[in-house]
Formats: structure tokens, sequence, C-alpha cells
């Protein structure tokens, strides 16, 4: 017993029940013997059946003892006993307690396998700090993942941050430390105090945190998150019912942080639930259908974005509580909008509050820095083989459609996740089983991730950042496929931009940059991006990779942003590029608002970005068929020397499509062939070079009628004035919409 008690008062011990609390005094069984470590206190008396009992200090370093009867208690026999400690703290100050340590072992064997075998998927309601009764009494219930680790201590204000107070249990193989401290309400602070086994102590966060203090400091926060009372039923509701694939998507990318300040501090974030007052408005008003918010979980470095997350169950303190957060996400969702989170199991950060080395060992990592680190970004790679760290991903995914009720994640850096010589150089990286670069484990942990979040969650958007080649990205899982809903299609993003860059005279010797794209469009269902990593690190904001004068820019900004709207895929934009944003992003300054009241162009801009996305919404044949062949057909695609391609978009309905045609030169052309696919009267229903818009309103005349002849790969056509660095969409005058 002497052991265990040195080994108690030394952070060394895996059971301090074994000690602690009421057990049988050994050889009698009608005596049991009282055991509370108090280190701060003066004096303790142990209350129960109305009876009390002073207590004997045993030990210099807190331990006090006494002894009763059995049948001194009012139910004898019921295990565990109801008793309290009255404690006279050295300050004067007398608190009453319940011991921690009569409490039973809480996680029962099934939920402990299940984990320990990757498929707890609600496990956000087991581990961390849960606030709850047990045995009629409040508090809050702490458990946490350190296989390796000798002793656990939760320490806090409330335990002023002492180790030997609050130790923690392990409960059997399973790898998991137990504690319910009574008492403990929301707000209170708390870290997990680690003993290693080379005997090293380490202060941790709690892995499954759900609230943190404000960076840099580093303690998570004990927070309730079943009070909020949402009001998105119908949302929900219609969510469950909406295909995926053939609804319109135009996504509106934002860094929260920095969309806009408080003009009075600039310093200041607006909170959550500013943004919803200011932005939700703002989104609706110009069109989006989603808002994807760049990460939201807690990180301690702002320059970050938030991708390298030490939170991820927890939303950052930056812009307010979680409730906060669920208000955003049901503003959001009355207005007919919804919220996409970007989220990253690619890897983690090296902060020793962190989950670096979190027992002492590289437990979420990999040991070997040529599988478990990523040298390019200084940061660390999950083992994703490890079924615990793959049900701790899976879990935490699940948490932010469970309890934000998010309706889909943008899956950052899967390029990094799939490929094990990812940024490194021959050498430094250990080739597979099979000798190859694919990470097998990475690759069955994404399956598996998409297949739980599908069969939970139909309704959601999985979309994966991948910018390589490899193969189903978006296809079903069961099919061979990775299991995502949708793909960024990088490839058109960097050939549209590296196109736009060049100086209209040039565009035509580059002409299979506009067209290549189709031939693989339907290969993945694909989101066109032009997001944050495109206008920052000198590559310049959209307007300003554009050529030629003001004029020039913001008319190829509008055909760029056109095409966006026509190629057939998913849309997202980034914040700042629907009005003009002049400088690159910086996370930490908000978007240049004051330019929507300089110059002729910012707020035309504007305004073309949101008739753009309202005529989208309107016309089915821009996304009921993104990812069928009988969505999209070329007319012309050949006529380089005038940078100029014409294409049909089409719907479900056979007569409902339109007639799309791009100028990327500064030249009019007069009399234009314009292929159609019947005779009639063709309408232009939509003009990016309207003076309205900042274009030179050249727009041809409303009606065109068809010509009974063939051009390119047409059986008729049309003459029309084509404006400079613009685009028009025709459609048939008994078709218009009414």
């Amino acid at each position: 017993m002497n052991r265990i008690v040195d080994e108690i008062l030394t952070n060394n011990y895996y059971d301090p029940f074994q000690y602690l609390g009421i057990h049988n005094r050994a050889g009698h069984t009608d005596r049991l013997l009282a055991r509370t470590l108090q280190p701060q206190a003066a004096e303790v008396v142990l209350l129960s059946s109305g009876q009390e009992w002073p207590m004997d200090r045993t030990h210099p370093d807190g331990i006090y003892e006494c002894e009763l009867n059995r049948s001194d208690l009012q139910y004898p026999d019921l295990e565990p006993f109801d008793y309290q400690y009255k404690i006279t703290y050295r300050s004067g100050d007398i608190h009453l307690i319940n011991d921690p340590y009569r409490f039973p072992v809480l996680m029962d064997e099934a939920d402990r396998y299940l984990f320990n075998s990757g498929t707890n998927y609600s496990l956000y309601n087991l581990l961390g700090a849960q606030i709850g009764m047990h045995l009629k009494v409040s508090g809050t219930l702490f458990r946490v993942w350190a296989p390796n680790a000798r002793s656990i201590a939760v320490v806090g204000h409330f335990n002023g941050w002492d180790s030997l107070v609050h130790q923690m249990r392990v409960l059997g193989s399973s790898g998991i430390w137990e504690l319910f401290i009574p008492g403990l309400v929301e707000d209170e602070l708390y870290r997990f105090k680690i003993r290693t086994a080379n005997g090293e102590m380490l202060e941790k966060s709690d892995p499954f945190q759900f609230f943190a203090e404000n960076r840099p400091r580093t303690a998570s926060v004990i927070r309730n998150l079943q009070r909020y009372e949402w009001q998105d039923q119908q949302w929900q509701d219609k969510k469950l019912v909406t295909p995926l694939y053939d609804q319109p998507l135009s996504i509106y990318e934002v860094h929260p942080g920095s969309w806009r300040k408080d003009p009075d501090n600039p310093e200041r974030f607006l909170t959550f639930k500013e943004l919803a007052d200011q932005l939700v408005p703002y989104v609706k008003d110009m069109g989006f259908t989603h808002i994807e918010l760049m990460p939201v979980m807690e990180h301690p470095l702002d320059e970050s974005w938030g991708y390298q997350v030490t939170g991820s169950f927890g939303v950052t303190s930056r812009y307010g509580v979680p409730d906060d957060f669920m208000y955003f996400v049901d503003i959001c969702h009355q207005n007919g909008i919804g919220v996409i989170l970007d989220w990253v199991p690619a890897h983690f950060p090296k902060d020793v509050h962190g989950l670096a080395r979190f027992d002492g060992t590289a437990l979420y990592e990999h040991e070997d820095p040529r599988i478990g680190a990523h040298p390019e970004w200084g940061t660390l790679i999950y083992n994703y083989g490890r079924q615990e760290v793959s049900n701790f991903l899976i879990a935490s995914a699940l948490f932010w459609l469970d309890k934000y009720h998010i309706d889909g994640l943008r899956v950052d850096a899967v390029a990094s996740m799939l490929y094990l010589d990812y940024a490194r150089q021959e050498g430094e990286w250990i080739p597979n089983c099979y000798g190859g670069r694919e990470n097998l484990e990475a690759i069955e942990f994404i399956k598996h991730m998409n297949s739980v979040i599908y069969d939970l969650y139909p309704g959601t958007l999985m979309i994966a950042e991948e910018s390589t080649s490899f193969y189903g990205v978006s296809k079903p899982a069961d099919q061979g496929g990775l299991g995502f809903g949708f793909k960024w299609n990088m490839g058109w993003m960097n050939d549209i931009l590296g196109y736009f860059s060049k100086d209209t005279f040039y565009r035509k010797y580059h002409h299979n940059a506009l067209t290549f794209s189709i031939m693989y469009s339907l290969s993945e269902n694909f989101i066109l991006p032009l997001s944050h990593d495109e206008v920052v690190h000198g590559k310049g904001s959209l307007l300003e990779k554009m050529p030629g004068d003001d004029w020039q820019k913001f008319a190829n900004l509008r055909l760029l942003l056109l095409y966006l709207y026509l190629h057939p895929g998913k849309k997202l934009l980034f914040m700042g590029g629907e009005f003009g944003q002049r400088s690159e992003w910086y996370c930490k300054t908000s978007l240049d608002w004051h330019l929507l009241e300089m110059g002729p162009y910012h707020h035309r801009t504007q305004e073309f970005v949101r008739q753009l996305n309202h005529f989208y919404l309107q016309h089915p044949p821009l996304w009921q068929l993104d990812f069928d062949h009988r969505g999209f057909s070329w007319l012309d695609l050949e006529d380089q020397d005038n940078s100029i391609i014409s294409f049909m978009r089409a719907s479900n309905e056979p007569d409902d499509y339109l007639v799309c045609v791009l100028n990327f030169t500064a030249q009019t052309l007069e009399d234009y062939k314009i292929g159609v696919p019947e005779l009639g009267e063709y309408h232009v229903v939509f003009c990016s070079d309207e003076a309205r818009f900042g274009g030179s309103g050249v727009c041809p005349e409303i009606h065109r009628r068809a010509v009974d002849e063939p051009f390119a790969r047409a059986p008729y056509h049309v003459l029309a004035k084509v404006p400079p660095l613009a685009g028009l969409i025709l459609k048939p005058s008994a078709k218009e919409d009414k």
C-alpha cells in the first residue's frame, strides 16, 4: 500500500480508485475506510446519513482518512455509498464536495470495444468533457485516450491546477482514462496533465474539446452543446428529399475573420452573430446557394487560416461561443443557404499543447517522419491505419454534421493523403507494402469515412480538394472510388487562369486551354473553384491577373466569371472576387469594401455577379445535367483565330437549352456566325457587356432569326454582333422564360 501511496503522490499511478474513496477495511467486513487526497485542506470531515466523521491527516502531502461502521450508513448494502466531504481550506474557505472516487466506471465495455475497433462514430458524446448527472450528482465526466501514459490528471482553476487532486483511472486495455468530477459546470477551464512512460509531465489540451480559450492561451473550456433550440427543420426536411447532383450549387467561399472587420475597431473580428446579421443577407441577395467557411475549428495561428487545427471538435473562440456558431448556421438555413466547412484530416501542427506525441509517444502520428511528417508544411500526418485515430477523424467529421447541422465538408489537401511521396524527394519516403507510392491506409480511411457519412447523412456534400488524376475521387467507394460526392477541378482552374493571364492578342495560341477541360468534365463530379489559394502568396487578385487597362481587366474578369457559370460543374468563388478586389487577400485585414464607392467598375461588377447568380438559379440547363453528356455539346470549338468558343447547355427537357458564345479578344465582331440546333428566332437573354455591368454596351439586337445553313458543328446558325471580351447567352424565343 505504501508503494501505491507514493505513486499517487507523484502522479505515477494508473488507478487511484484502488486507494481513494471508501473501501472495505482488510479483514473486516463491517468496517469501512475512507480516504481522500486534499493537499490544500486544513480540515476534512466526511458527511453521510446525517452523521459526521472527522478525518485524520495521515500523510503530510494531504491524505486524509477515517474509519466508519457499515451499519452507520443509511443504506449499508447499497454501493457506491452516498457521502460528501466538508473541506476547510487553509485560506479559511469551506466547501462541500462530492467525492470523485465514489463513482463506478461509467463507460461500458461495448463503447470501448467499438472505439478500439474504429467504429464508435458518436465518440464525441463519450470522450472529452461531458456535462451530465451520475448517481443523481451533476458534474462533468472527463475521458481521454492515452494508452501509453503512466498517469493522467484533470487540472484547472477548480483545483488550483494541482495534478494531485483529480487523478484519472485507465479503463482496462482500452487506453481510455476516465474521471467524473462533481460540481464542475460550463465555462470552467481545464487541461490534462499526463505522466509519460519515461516520467515526463505533459500538459495537453483536450483532443475532444468543444471550446477553448482565445489564442494564445490554450486551456480547454467545458461547454454544453445541447442548449441551442434549432429553427431549421424546414431546411432539414427539404435536404432529405433534394438530390445532390442535379441542383444549382453556387458557393461563396469565406474567411470569417477577414470578410469584414468592425469599422470602429479594425483589429476585432466580427462574431458569428454579427456575420449572421451581415454576411447572410449579403449572400442571399447575391444569389449564392452556399457559404463555404475556411476552417472554423480551433487553431493557434491566424496566418494558418485555420488549416493547422488543434481542436477538431471545437469551434474557434475568435468569433464567439458554440451557440453563436449554431445561430449563424441556423440563420443561413432559415434563409435557404447551405453551409460547407473546410475540414482538415490531412495534417496537424506540432504545438506542444496539441496532439503531437500526446502521451509521450507518436500516438496520433507515425514515429517515422518519412511517413509521419509533412516537410513542406512543418506539420504531422495522422496514422490513418490506427483504428482509434481513424475513429477520431470520422467522429470529428460526423460531429459537425450532427451538432452544428453542417451541410457539407470540403476535405483539404486530399492529394497529400493519397501519396506517400507527396512533397518529398527520393529517399525521403517509404513505399507501401506493394512497393507503390499510394498511401493505402489513407485511401481505406477516406473510403470508410465517406461511406459512413453518406450512410448516416445522405444529403451531405462531401467535397475533395484533390489536385491529381487519382481515379474515382467522386465515385462511390463500393464501385472502386474514394466515395466523395464532388471533386475540385484544379485542372480547369489552372488552365483558365493561365489563359486569362495572356494578352488577348496571343490567346489564339493557347486555345486548347479553353476547351481541354471538356474532354474530362464527366470523369468526376466537378466543382469549379476560384478559391482563396489563387489570390495569395504573390499570385495577385483575380482582377490583377487580367491583362490590359482597367476597362479590359474588368471585362476579362466578367468573362472569366461568366465562363465559370456556363462551364459544366458546380461553382465556387472566393470572397472579393465578386466586386473585383484589387489587392491580394490577407487574413488580418478586411476586404476592400470601400472600392464599391470608387470608380465606375467595382459596384457594376458586383451587380454583374448578382445578376449572373440569379440567372444561373433560374435556368436548369446550367446545372441540371452537369454530370451527364446530354448537358453539354460543342457548337464551335475551333475558331482559335478569333478566340471564340460556342456551345450549348441543356436540361432534362428536350427543348430547354441555352446557346453560349464567348469572345476572349478585345475586338467586336459584326455579323458573326453562331451555330444553333434549330430554326426559329433566338433571344439574347444575357450579355456580359451591358453598360450596367461596366461593359461597352454593344450587346446585339434582342432577336436573331436562324439561317437554314450549317455552321461548324451546328445544323443552323444566326448572325449576331459579338461584343469584346464578353459572352452572350441565347435562347429560342418561343421557349423564353415567362
